[in-house]
Protein backbone atom coordinates (compact mmCIF):
# COMPACT_ATOMS: atom_id res chain seq x y z
CA UNK A 1 0.00 0.00 0.00
CA UNK A 2 0.92 3.44 -0.93
CA UNK A 3 0.63 6.36 1.00
CA UNK A 4 1.76 9.76 -0.95
CA UNK A 5 2.69 12.40 1.49
CA UNK A 6 3.09 15.10 -1.34
CA UNK A 7 2.96 15.16 -4.91
CA UNK A 8 4.18 18.04 -7.03
CA UNK A 9 5.62 16.97 -10.93
CA UNK A 10 9.00 17.61 -11.66
CA UNK A 11 10.09 17.66 -7.55
CA UNK A 12 10.75 14.73 -5.82
CA UNK A 13 7.70 13.27 -3.41
CA UNK A 14 8.42 11.69 -0.13
CA UNK A 15 6.30 8.20 -0.50
CA UNK A 16 5.89 5.87 2.32
CA UNK A 17 5.49 1.70 1.57
CA UNK A 18 4.49 -0.24 4.40
CA UNK A 19 5.65 -3.93 3.83
CA UNK A 20 5.27 -6.51 6.34
CA UNK A 21 4.26 -4.12 9.11
CA UNK A 22 7.23 -2.11 8.44
CA UNK A 23 7.39 1.35 6.74
CA UNK A 24 10.10 2.44 4.52
CA UNK A 25 10.34 5.80 2.81
CA UNK A 26 11.49 6.50 -0.95
CA UNK A 27 11.83 9.42 -2.53
CA UNK A 28 9.93 9.82 -6.07
CA UNK A 29 10.70 11.81 -9.09
CA UNK A 30 7.65 12.54 -11.78
CA UNK A 31 7.68 13.89 -14.99
CA UNK A 32 4.94 14.81 -17.49
CA UNK A 33 5.55 12.12 -20.61
CA UNK A 34 2.89 12.53 -23.53
CA UNK A 35 0.96 15.09 -21.63
CA UNK A 36 0.56 12.91 -18.26
CA UNK A 37 2.28 12.54 -15.21
CA UNK A 38 4.91 9.80 -14.83
CA UNK A 39 7.22 8.39 -12.25
CA UNK A 40 10.54 8.35 -13.85
CA UNK A 41 12.99 7.65 -10.89
CA UNK A 42 12.92 5.96 -7.12
CA UNK A 43 15.72 6.23 -4.68
CA UNK A 44 15.19 4.40 -1.49
CA UNK A 45 15.41 6.06 1.89
CA UNK A 46 15.15 3.15 4.36
CA UNK A 47 13.21 3.68 7.41
CA UNK A 48 12.72 6.39 9.60
CA UNK A 49 15.30 5.88 11.70
CA UNK A 50 17.47 6.41 8.84
CA UNK A 51 15.99 9.77 7.85
CA UNK A 52 16.95 11.07 11.40
CA UNK A 53 20.38 9.79 11.38
CA UNK A 54 20.75 11.68 7.93
CA UNK A 55 19.30 14.45 9.08
CA UNK A 56 21.17 14.75 12.68
CA UNK A 57 24.53 13.75 10.56
CA UNK A 58 24.48 16.72 8.12
CA UNK A 59 24.39 18.40 11.59
CA UNK A 60 27.29 16.79 13.05
CA UNK A 61 30.38 15.31 11.96
CA UNK A 62 30.61 11.93 11.62
CA UNK A 63 33.31 10.17 14.46
CA UNK A 64 36.33 8.55 12.35
CA UNK A 65 36.97 4.68 13.34
CA UNK A 66 40.46 4.91 13.05
CA UNK A 67 43.41 6.19 10.43
CA UNK A 68 46.26 4.98 8.95
CA UNK A 69 49.49 7.42 8.54
CA UNK A 70 51.99 7.03 6.01
CA UNK A 71 55.05 8.37 5.21
CA UNK A 72 54.50 11.09 2.36
CA UNK A 73 57.20 14.61 2.26
CA UNK A 74 60.62 12.78 2.23
CA UNK A 75 59.85 9.80 0.09
CA UNK A 76 57.91 12.71 -2.57
CA UNK A 77 60.74 14.63 -2.58
CA UNK A 78 63.68 11.78 -3.21
CA UNK A 79 60.93 10.74 -6.08
CA UNK A 80 60.57 13.78 -7.50
CA UNK A 81 64.47 14.33 -8.03
CA UNK A 82 64.57 10.77 -9.14
CA UNK A 83 61.55 11.72 -11.83
CA UNK A 84 63.53 15.36 -12.51
CA UNK A 85 66.64 12.91 -13.71
CA UNK A 86 65.05 9.85 -15.44
CA UNK A 87 66.63 7.93 -13.08
CA UNK A 88 64.73 4.26 -13.41
CA UNK A 89 64.59 4.28 -17.12
CA UNK A 90 68.33 4.73 -16.90
CA UNK A 91 68.31 2.18 -14.37
CA UNK A 92 66.33 -0.19 -15.99
CA UNK A 93 68.20 0.23 -19.33
CA UNK A 94 71.89 -0.26 -17.87
CA UNK A 95 70.67 -3.55 -15.45
CA UNK A 96 69.91 -6.79 -16.41
CA UNK A 97 65.99 -7.55 -17.68
CA UNK A 98 63.13 -7.98 -15.17
CA UNK A 99 62.38 -11.71 -14.19
CA UNK A 100 59.06 -12.80 -14.81
CA UNK A 101 58.20 -11.88 -10.98
CA UNK A 102 58.97 -8.96 -9.15
CA UNK A 103 59.84 -5.95 -9.91
CA UNK A 104 62.36 -4.50 -12.34
CA UNK A 105 66.29 -4.16 -10.60
CA UNK A 106 66.16 -0.61 -11.86
CA UNK A 107 63.02 -0.22 -9.24
CA UNK A 108 64.45 -2.70 -6.71
CA UNK A 109 66.91 -0.27 -6.73
CA UNK A 110 65.70 2.90 -6.41
CA UNK A 111 63.30 1.41 -3.88
CA UNK A 112 66.18 0.71 -1.79
CA UNK A 113 68.22 4.04 -2.30
CA UNK A 114 65.00 5.99 -0.77
CA UNK A 115 64.75 3.66 2.17
CA UNK A 116 68.60 4.17 3.13
CA UNK A 117 68.31 7.86 2.26
CA UNK A 118 64.50 8.32 4.85
CA UNK A 119 64.82 5.31 7.11
CA UNK A 120 67.95 2.59 6.87
CA UNK A 121 66.48 -0.64 7.54
CA UNK A 122 67.32 -4.23 6.66
CA UNK A 123 66.13 -6.60 3.75
CA UNK A 124 63.91 -8.10 6.17
CA UNK A 125 61.68 -4.84 7.31
CA UNK A 126 62.11 -3.88 3.69
CA UNK A 127 58.65 -4.79 2.49
CA UNK A 128 57.31 -3.24 6.28
CA UNK A 129 58.80 0.04 5.75
CA UNK A 130 57.39 0.34 2.11
CA UNK A 131 53.55 -0.06 2.95
CA UNK A 132 54.05 3.10 5.50
CA UNK A 133 54.98 5.26 2.99
CA UNK A 134 53.68 6.64 0.25
CA UNK A 135 55.85 4.56 -2.00
CA UNK A 136 52.69 1.75 -2.32
CA UNK A 137 50.74 4.99 -4.65
CA UNK A 138 53.81 5.91 -6.67
CA UNK A 139 55.22 2.63 -7.18
CA UNK A 140 52.70 -0.19 -6.97
CA UNK A 141 53.89 -3.56 -5.58
CA UNK A 142 53.03 -6.90 -3.90
CA UNK A 143 54.87 -6.38 -0.55
CA UNK A 144 55.93 -9.91 -1.16
CA UNK A 145 57.97 -9.44 -4.14
CA UNK A 146 59.60 -7.00 -1.40
CA UNK A 147 61.35 -9.72 0.35
CA UNK A 148 64.64 -10.50 1.34
CA UNK A 149 64.80 -13.41 -0.91
CA UNK A 150 63.12 -11.62 -3.63
CA UNK A 151 65.09 -8.28 -3.61
CA UNK A 152 68.69 -10.52 -3.44
CA UNK A 153 67.35 -12.70 -6.64
CA UNK A 154 67.35 -9.65 -8.80
CA UNK A 155 70.54 -8.01 -6.99
CA UNK A 156 72.60 -11.37 -7.45
CA UNK A 157 72.40 -10.33 -11.17
CA UNK A 158 73.77 -7.11 -11.19
CA UNK A 159 77.42 -6.99 -11.73
CA UNK A 160 80.76 -4.53 -11.37
CA UNK A 161 80.54 -3.92 -15.08
CA UNK A 162 76.79 -3.15 -14.58
CA UNK A 163 77.13 -0.53 -12.36
CA UNK A 164 80.01 0.86 -13.82
CA UNK A 165 77.91 1.63 -16.77
CA UNK A 166 75.41 3.19 -15.06
CA UNK A 167 77.49 5.67 -13.23
CA UNK A 168 79.24 6.86 -16.29
CA UNK A 169 76.07 7.51 -17.84
CA UNK A 170 74.67 9.01 -14.75
CA UNK A 171 77.46 11.43 -14.17
CA UNK A 172 77.25 12.80 -18.00
CA UNK A 173 73.19 13.19 -17.40
CA UNK A 174 73.89 14.85 -13.76
CA UNK A 175 76.67 17.23 -15.21
CA UNK A 176 74.79 18.08 -18.44
CA UNK A 177 71.42 18.38 -16.78
CA UNK A 178 72.83 20.40 -13.55
CA UNK A 179 75.22 22.13 -14.79
CA UNK A 180 77.71 21.16 -12.48
CA UNK A 181 80.66 23.33 -12.27
CA UNK A 182 83.52 20.88 -12.47
CA UNK A 183 86.63 23.53 -12.66
CA UNK A 184 86.95 21.32 -9.09
CA UNK A 185 86.88 17.68 -8.36
CA UNK A 186 87.56 16.19 -4.92
CA UNK A 187 88.26 12.50 -4.30
CA UNK A 188 88.95 10.81 -0.66
CA UNK A 189 88.71 7.21 0.41
CA UNK A 190 87.09 5.95 3.49
CA UNK A 191 86.21 2.78 5.63
CA UNK A 192 82.82 1.22 7.32
CA UNK A 193 83.82 -1.98 9.65
CA UNK A 194 81.25 -4.70 9.48
CA UNK A 195 80.30 -8.25 11.62
CA UNK A 196 81.44 -10.48 9.26
CA UNK A 197 83.04 -13.77 10.02
CA UNK A 198 86.47 -13.96 9.88
CA UNK A 199 86.07 -17.29 8.52
CA UNK A 200 83.49 -15.96 5.97
CA UNK A 201 85.20 -16.08 2.35
CA UNK A 202 84.60 -12.78 1.40
CA UNK A 203 87.89 -10.50 -0.22
CA UNK A 204 86.64 -7.33 0.30
CA UNK A 205 86.02 -6.94 4.00
CA UNK A 206 89.25 -6.93 5.47
CA UNK A 207 90.96 -5.67 8.76
CA UNK A 208 93.27 -2.37 8.60
CA UNK A 209 93.40 1.12 10.14
CA UNK A 210 89.81 1.71 10.84
CA UNK A 211 88.37 5.25 10.85
CA UNK A 212 86.28 4.74 13.50
CA UNK A 213 88.53 3.37 15.87
CA UNK A 214 87.20 -0.49 15.24
CA UNK A 215 90.37 -2.16 14.12
CA UNK A 216 89.28 -5.58 16.06
CA UNK A 217 86.68 -5.56 12.50
CA UNK A 218 86.66 -6.30 8.92
CA UNK A 219 85.73 -3.58 7.09
CA UNK A 220 85.07 -2.15 3.57
CA UNK A 221 86.06 0.93 1.81
CA UNK A 222 84.84 2.91 -0.44
CA UNK A 223 86.56 5.62 -2.32
CA UNK A 224 84.22 9.07 -3.89
CA UNK A 225 84.89 11.49 -6.43
CA UNK A 226 82.42 14.45 -5.72
CA UNK A 227 81.50 17.77 -7.35
CA UNK A 228 82.52 20.24 -4.79
CA UNK A 229 79.03 21.90 -6.04
CA UNK A 230 76.80 19.87 -3.51
CA UNK A 231 79.48 16.94 -3.06
CA UNK A 232 77.24 15.27 -5.57
CA UNK A 233 78.92 11.36 -6.44
CA UNK A 234 80.24 11.22 -9.70
CA UNK A 235 81.86 7.90 -9.49
CA UNK A 236 83.03 5.63 -6.60
CA UNK A 237 84.99 2.64 -6.06
CA UNK A 238 84.79 0.04 -3.54
CA UNK A 239 87.98 -2.08 -2.03
CA UNK A 240 89.15 -4.07 0.24
CA UNK A 241 89.45 -2.43 4.09
CA UNK A 242 93.25 -3.80 3.71
CA UNK A 243 94.69 -1.52 0.93
CA UNK A 244 95.88 2.09 2.25
CA UNK A 245 94.01 5.23 0.57
CA UNK A 246 97.00 5.82 -1.69
CA UNK A 247 97.38 2.19 -3.41
CA UNK A 248 93.94 2.51 -4.64
CA UNK A 249 94.57 5.95 -5.59
CA UNK A 250 97.02 4.83 -8.15
CA UNK A 251 94.09 3.04 -9.87
CA UNK A 252 92.10 5.74 -9.63
CA UNK A 253 93.51 8.37 -10.63
CA UNK A 254 94.07 5.81 -13.57
CA UNK A 255 90.45 4.97 -14.71
CA UNK A 256 90.18 8.76 -14.15
CA UNK A 257 92.50 9.53 -16.83
CA UNK A 258 90.93 7.15 -19.19
CA UNK A 259 87.53 9.02 -18.11
CA UNK A 260 88.75 12.68 -18.87
CA UNK A 261 87.05 13.21 -22.15
CA UNK A 262 83.38 12.07 -20.85
CA UNK A 263 84.01 14.46 -17.69
CA UNK A 264 85.47 17.35 -19.70
CA UNK A 265 82.90 18.61 -22.28
CA UNK A 266 81.76 21.31 -20.42
CA UNK A 267 85.03 22.19 -18.85
CA UNK A 268 88.29 22.42 -20.16
CA UNK A 269 89.84 22.83 -16.90
CA UNK A 270 89.52 20.67 -14.44
CA UNK A 271 91.45 20.39 -10.86
CA UNK A 272 91.34 17.11 -8.61
CA UNK A 273 91.72 17.62 -5.18
CA UNK A 274 92.86 15.37 -2.92
CA UNK A 275 94.51 14.65 0.64
CA UNK A 276 97.44 13.97 1.76
CA UNK A 277 96.80 10.05 2.67
CA UNK A 278 96.62 9.49 -0.95
CA UNK A 279 99.71 10.40 -2.20
CA UNK A 280 102.21 8.20 -4.01
CA UNK A 281 104.59 8.96 -6.54
CA UNK A 282 102.69 6.79 -9.07
CA UNK A 283 99.60 8.38 -8.71
CA UNK A 284 101.44 11.72 -9.18
CA UNK A 285 102.80 10.23 -12.61
CA UNK A 286 99.60 9.41 -13.92
CA UNK A 287 98.65 13.06 -13.14
CA UNK A 288 101.25 14.45 -14.91
CA UNK A 289 100.33 12.13 -17.92
CA UNK A 290 96.39 13.25 -18.15
CA UNK A 291 95.28 16.74 -18.54
CA UNK A 292 94.44 16.82 -15.03
CA UNK A 293 95.51 19.57 -12.86
CA UNK A 294 95.84 19.18 -8.79
CA UNK A 295 96.02 20.62 -5.25
CA UNK A 296 96.51 18.18 -2.81
CA UNK A 297 98.54 18.50 0.28
CA UNK A 298 101.91 17.26 2.19
CA UNK A 299 102.88 15.25 5.70
CA UNK A 300 104.28 18.09 7.29
CA UNK A 301 106.61 15.67 9.01
CA UNK A 302 108.42 15.12 6.18
CA UNK A 303 108.83 18.42 5.08
CA UNK A 304 110.81 20.08 8.12
CA UNK A 305 112.43 22.58 5.82
CA UNK A 306 108.80 24.32 4.63
CA UNK A 307 108.13 24.07 8.12
CA UNK A 308 111.57 25.94 9.26
CA UNK A 309 109.77 29.54 7.77
CA UNK A 310 109.31 31.75 10.22
CA UNK A 311 106.03 33.34 10.67
CA UNK A 312 107.06 36.94 9.93
CA UNK A 313 107.93 36.09 6.20
CA UNK A 314 103.97 34.69 5.75
CA UNK A 315 101.05 37.52 4.50
CA UNK A 316 97.61 37.56 5.07
CA UNK A 317 94.83 36.71 2.41
CA UNK A 318 92.54 39.42 1.17
CA UNK A 319 89.91 37.29 0.30
CA UNK A 320 86.95 37.64 3.29
CA UNK A 321 86.56 33.89 2.76
CA UNK A 322 90.30 33.17 4.51
CA UNK A 323 89.59 35.57 7.24
CA UNK A 324 92.83 35.06 9.43
CA UNK A 325 94.98 32.73 7.01
CA UNK A 326 97.98 33.59 6.42
CA UNK A 327 100.64 32.15 3.87
CA UNK A 328 103.94 31.93 2.32
CA UNK A 329 104.06 30.22 -1.26
CA UNK A 330 107.17 29.02 -2.81
CA UNK A 331 108.49 26.16 -5.18
CA UNK A 332 110.25 22.72 -4.10
CA UNK A 333 110.39 19.42 -6.28
CA UNK A 334 108.36 17.23 -4.49
CA UNK A 335 107.49 13.14 -5.73
CA UNK A 336 110.23 13.74 -8.49
CA UNK A 337 108.90 17.35 -10.03
CA UNK A 338 108.73 21.00 -9.20
CA UNK A 339 105.70 22.17 -7.84
CA UNK A 340 103.93 25.50 -6.26
CA UNK A 341 103.91 24.76 -2.60
CA UNK A 342 101.66 27.54 -0.36
CA UNK A 343 102.31 27.10 3.70
CA UNK A 344 99.47 28.31 5.31
CA UNK A 345 98.75 29.30 9.23
CA UNK A 346 95.57 29.62 10.55
CA UNK A 347 94.75 30.77 14.10
CA UNK A 348 91.65 29.09 14.56
CA UNK A 349 93.13 25.73 13.56
CA UNK A 350 96.33 25.90 15.91
CA UNK A 351 93.45 26.73 18.60
CA UNK A 352 91.14 23.75 17.57
CA UNK A 353 94.77 21.28 17.58
CA UNK A 354 95.97 23.07 21.10
CA UNK A 355 92.26 21.64 22.54
CA UNK A 356 92.45 18.24 20.86
CA UNK A 357 96.41 17.95 22.00
CA UNK A 358 95.67 18.50 25.88
CA UNK A 359 92.72 16.53 26.08
CA UNK A 360 94.92 14.06 24.35
CA UNK A 361 97.75 14.94 26.99
CA UNK A 362 95.87 14.61 30.10
CA UNK A 363 94.08 11.24 29.11
CA UNK A 364 97.30 9.78 28.77
CA UNK A 365 99.07 11.51 31.87
CA UNK A 366 95.98 10.18 33.56
CA UNK A 367 96.14 6.33 32.32
CA UNK A 368 100.45 7.06 32.69
CA UNK A 369 99.55 7.49 36.55
CA UNK A 370 97.03 5.22 36.83
CA UNK A 371 99.91 2.74 35.61
CA UNK A 372 102.36 3.90 37.88
CA UNK A 373 100.25 3.25 40.92
CA UNK A 374 99.55 -0.61 40.05
CA UNK A 375 103.32 -0.95 39.53
CA UNK A 376 104.22 0.80 42.59
CA UNK A 377 101.21 -1.45 44.51
CA UNK A 378 103.31 -4.90 43.13
CA UNK A 379 106.62 -3.99 44.24
CA UNK A 380 104.95 -3.17 47.90
CA UNK A 381 103.10 -6.56 47.83
CA UNK A 382 99.71 -5.54 48.14
CA UNK A 383 98.30 -7.01 44.83
CA UNK A 384 98.21 -10.72 45.55
CA UNK A 385 98.38 -13.14 43.54
CA UNK A 386 97.65 -13.27 39.21
CA UNK A 387 100.50 -12.84 37.25
CA UNK A 388 103.47 -9.99 38.08
CA UNK A 389 103.73 -7.15 34.76
CA UNK A 390 106.98 -7.77 32.57
CA UNK A 391 109.06 -5.05 31.39
CA UNK A 392 108.23 -5.95 27.61
CA UNK A 393 104.69 -6.19 28.48
CA UNK A 394 104.39 -2.59 30.41
CA UNK A 395 106.37 -0.72 27.42
CA UNK A 396 103.64 -2.08 25.30
CA UNK A 397 100.90 -0.80 27.71
CA UNK A 398 103.24 2.84 27.50
CA UNK A 399 103.64 2.70 24.03
CA UNK A 400 99.72 2.31 23.35
CA UNK A 401 99.27 5.36 25.62
CA UNK A 402 101.08 7.55 23.86
CA UNK A 403 100.16 6.44 20.62
CA UNK A 404 98.03 9.64 19.96
CA UNK A 405 99.50 12.26 17.48
CA UNK A 406 102.38 13.92 18.75
CA UNK A 407 102.18 12.20 22.42
CA UNK A 408 105.28 10.35 21.40
CA UNK A 409 107.22 13.10 21.06
CA UNK A 410 105.56 15.47 24.08
CA UNK A 411 105.65 12.36 26.74
CA UNK A 412 108.69 11.00 27.66
CA UNK A 413 108.24 7.69 29.68
CA UNK A 414 110.85 5.09 31.00
CA UNK A 415 110.33 1.79 32.11
CA UNK A 416 113.00 0.28 34.27
CA UNK A 417 113.41 -3.03 36.58
CA UNK A 418 114.24 -1.93 40.36
CA UNK A 419 115.03 -4.29 43.41
CA UNK A 420 111.05 -5.14 44.21
CA UNK A 421 109.61 -5.28 40.32
CA UNK A 422 109.08 -2.34 37.82
CA UNK A 423 109.19 1.57 38.26
CA UNK A 424 107.36 3.83 35.71
CA UNK A 425 108.57 7.80 35.35
CA UNK A 426 106.87 9.89 32.90
CA UNK A 427 107.54 13.69 32.39
CA UNK A 428 106.20 16.25 29.61
CA UNK A 429 108.84 17.60 27.38
CA UNK A 430 107.61 21.43 27.41
CA UNK A 431 110.21 22.55 25.10
CA UNK A 432 109.37 19.92 22.67
CA UNK A 433 105.64 21.08 23.23
CA UNK A 434 106.11 24.63 22.88
CA UNK A 435 108.26 24.10 19.38
CA UNK A 436 105.76 21.69 18.13
CA UNK A 437 103.31 24.68 18.61
CA UNK A 438 105.96 27.28 17.19
CA UNK A 439 106.98 25.40 13.79
CA UNK A 440 104.01 23.19 12.66
CA UNK A 441 100.33 23.25 14.76
CA UNK A 442 97.93 25.95 12.65
CA UNK A 443 100.03 24.96 9.40
CA UNK A 444 99.05 23.14 6.82
CA UNK A 445 101.19 22.18 3.49
CA UNK A 446 99.55 22.53 0.02
CA UNK A 447 101.22 21.65 -3.65
CA UNK A 448 99.62 22.29 -6.80
CA UNK A 449 100.77 21.84 -10.64
CA UNK A 450 98.25 24.97 -11.08
CA UNK A 451 101.26 27.95 -11.12
CA UNK A 452 98.94 30.35 -12.35
CA UNK A 453 96.75 30.17 -9.66
CA UNK A 454 96.55 32.83 -7.27
CA UNK A 455 97.24 31.88 -2.94
CA UNK A 456 93.52 32.30 -2.48
CA UNK A 457 92.52 30.10 -5.55
CA UNK A 458 94.79 27.30 -4.27
CA UNK A 459 93.59 27.29 -0.68
CA UNK A 460 90.02 27.86 -1.58
CA UNK A 461 90.44 24.62 -3.51
CA UNK A 462 91.75 22.64 -0.93
CA UNK A 463 89.03 23.85 1.50
CA UNK A 464 86.52 22.60 -0.68
CA UNK A 465 87.80 18.91 0.69
CA UNK A 466 84.82 19.32 3.16
CA UNK A 467 82.35 18.67 0.70
CA UNK A 468 83.39 14.81 0.82
CA UNK A 469 84.09 15.03 4.36
CA UNK A 470 80.41 16.30 5.06
CA UNK A 471 79.18 13.33 2.40
CA UNK A 472 81.17 10.84 4.52
CA UNK A 473 80.09 12.19 7.67
CA UNK A 474 76.71 11.91 6.18
CA UNK A 475 76.66 8.08 5.25
CA UNK A 476 77.84 7.51 9.03
CA UNK A 477 74.78 9.72 10.11
CA UNK A 478 72.47 6.94 12.14
CA UNK A 479 69.02 8.52 10.65
CA UNK A 480 69.86 9.49 7.38
CA UNK A 481 72.36 7.80 4.52
CA UNK A 482 73.09 5.09 6.72
CA UNK A 483 75.91 2.62 5.68
CA UNK A 484 76.06 0.44 8.53
CA UNK A 485 74.99 -2.37 9.57
CA UNK A 486 75.99 -4.17 6.48
CA UNK A 487 73.95 -7.42 6.46
CA UNK A 488 75.71 -8.98 4.03
CA UNK A 489 78.28 -11.14 3.42
CA UNK A 490 79.34 -11.83 -0.37
CA UNK A 491 81.60 -9.36 -2.82
CA UNK A 492 78.79 -9.00 -4.88
CA UNK A 493 76.28 -7.89 -2.34
CA UNK A 494 78.54 -5.77 -0.87
CA UNK A 495 78.90 -4.06 -4.25
CA UNK A 496 75.07 -3.62 -4.63
CA UNK A 497 74.79 -2.19 -1.06
CA UNK A 498 77.50 -0.15 -1.97
CA UNK A 499 75.82 0.88 -4.90
CA UNK A 500 72.25 2.11 -3.39
CA UNK A 501 74.17 3.82 -0.67
CA UNK A 502 75.80 6.07 -2.99
CA UNK A 503 72.70 6.59 -5.23
CA UNK A 504 71.00 7.44 -1.89
CA UNK A 505 73.10 9.68 -1.85
CA UNK A 506 72.92 11.66 -4.90
CA UNK A 507 69.26 11.52 -4.65
CA UNK A 508 69.28 13.77 -1.53
CA UNK A 509 72.77 15.91 -2.58
CA UNK A 510 69.96 16.90 -5.51
CA UNK A 511 67.59 17.65 -3.29
CA UNK A 512 69.33 20.20 -1.18
CA UNK A 513 71.00 21.90 -3.95
CA UNK A 514 67.54 22.41 -5.41
CA UNK A 515 65.97 24.16 -2.53
CA UNK A 516 69.34 25.78 -1.40
CA UNK A 517 69.53 28.44 -4.35
CA UNK A 518 65.60 29.37 -3.15
CA UNK A 519 66.52 30.61 0.03
CA UNK A 520 66.23 27.30 1.67
CA UNK A 521 69.45 26.81 3.43
CA UNK A 522 69.44 23.71 5.15
CA UNK A 523 72.00 20.33 5.69
CA UNK A 524 70.65 17.20 4.36
CA UNK A 525 69.46 16.01 7.70
CA UNK A 526 67.55 19.25 8.36
CA UNK A 527 65.79 18.91 4.90
CA UNK A 528 64.78 15.30 5.11
CA UNK A 529 63.70 15.97 9.05
CA UNK A 530 61.27 18.25 8.10
CA UNK A 531 60.22 16.42 4.83
CA UNK A 532 59.57 13.77 6.79
CA UNK A 533 56.96 15.17 8.96
CA UNK A 534 54.50 15.68 6.48
CA UNK A 535 53.07 12.60 6.03
CA UNK A 536 50.02 11.60 4.68
CA UNK A 537 46.60 10.06 6.63
CA UNK A 538 43.58 7.85 5.26
CA UNK A 539 40.56 8.45 7.82
CA UNK A 540 38.26 5.64 7.76
CA UNK A 541 34.80 6.16 9.31
CA UNK A 542 32.48 3.53 10.59
CA UNK A 543 30.36 1.79 7.34
CA UNK A 544 26.69 2.57 7.84
CA UNK A 545 23.22 0.33 7.82
CA UNK A 546 23.53 -0.71 4.19
CA UNK A 547 26.91 0.03 3.02
CA UNK A 548 29.16 -2.15 1.85
CA UNK A 549 32.57 -0.34 2.30
CA UNK A 550 33.66 2.05 5.18
CA UNK A 551 34.25 5.58 3.94
CA UNK A 552 37.28 7.56 4.17
CA UNK A 553 38.69 10.63 3.20
CA UNK A 554 42.29 11.26 2.65
CA UNK A 555 44.70 14.56 3.84
CA UNK A 556 48.34 15.66 4.48
CA UNK A 557 49.32 16.51 8.21
CA UNK A 558 49.53 19.71 8.92
CA UNK A 559 52.41 21.50 7.86
CA UNK A 560 54.63 24.49 9.66
CA UNK A 561 56.22 27.62 7.80
CA UNK A 562 59.15 25.99 6.71
CA UNK A 563 57.61 22.64 5.62
CA UNK A 564 54.58 24.55 3.80
CA UNK A 565 57.52 26.04 1.72
CA UNK A 566 59.31 23.32 0.76
CA UNK A 567 55.98 21.86 -0.79
CA UNK A 568 55.39 24.26 -2.67
CA UNK A 569 58.75 24.59 -3.77
CA UNK A 570 59.79 20.80 -4.77
CA UNK A 571 55.43 20.73 -6.08
CA UNK A 572 55.10 18.05 -4.00
CA UNK A 573 51.37 18.37 -4.43
CA UNK A 574 51.43 16.52 -7.87
CA UNK A 575 52.41 13.34 -5.23
CA UNK A 576 49.43 13.96 -2.93
CA UNK A 577 47.10 11.56 -2.18
CA UNK A 578 43.26 12.48 -4.17
CA UNK A 579 40.90 13.15 -1.95
CA UNK A 580 38.42 10.52 -1.46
Amino acid sequence: MFIDLWYVLDMPSLTAKLIDGHTYYYARYCQRVNGKPKIVRTVYLGRIENLVAAAQGAQQPPQPQETVVAAFGDVAALWHVAERLDLLPLLDATLPAKRDQGLSCGQYLLLAAVNRAVAPTSKLQFADWYRQTALARLLPADPAWLSSQNFWNHMDRVTADHIVAFEQQMSQRLIERLQLDLRGLVYDGTNFFTYINTRTPAELPQRGHNKQKRGDLRQVSLGLLVSTDFHIPLLHWVYAGNVVDSVEFRSVTEELAAHYQELARTCEHITLVFDKGNNSREALDTLAASPFHFVGSLVPSQHADLLAVPRRRFRALGDPRLEGVEVYRTEKKVFGRPHTVVITFNQNLLDGQMQGLTANLNKARGKLRELQQQLHRWREGKVKGGKAPTLAGVENQVRSICSAQHLKSILKAEVKAVRCGLELSFSTGQAALDRLCRVQLGKTLLFTDNADWSDEQIVLAYRSQYRIEDAFKQMKNVHFLHWSPMHHWTDSKIRVHAFYCVLALTLSSVLQREVWPKGERLSINRLLEELGGIQETLVIYPRRQGQRQNRTATCLTRMNPLQQRLFSLLELQRYAPLPR
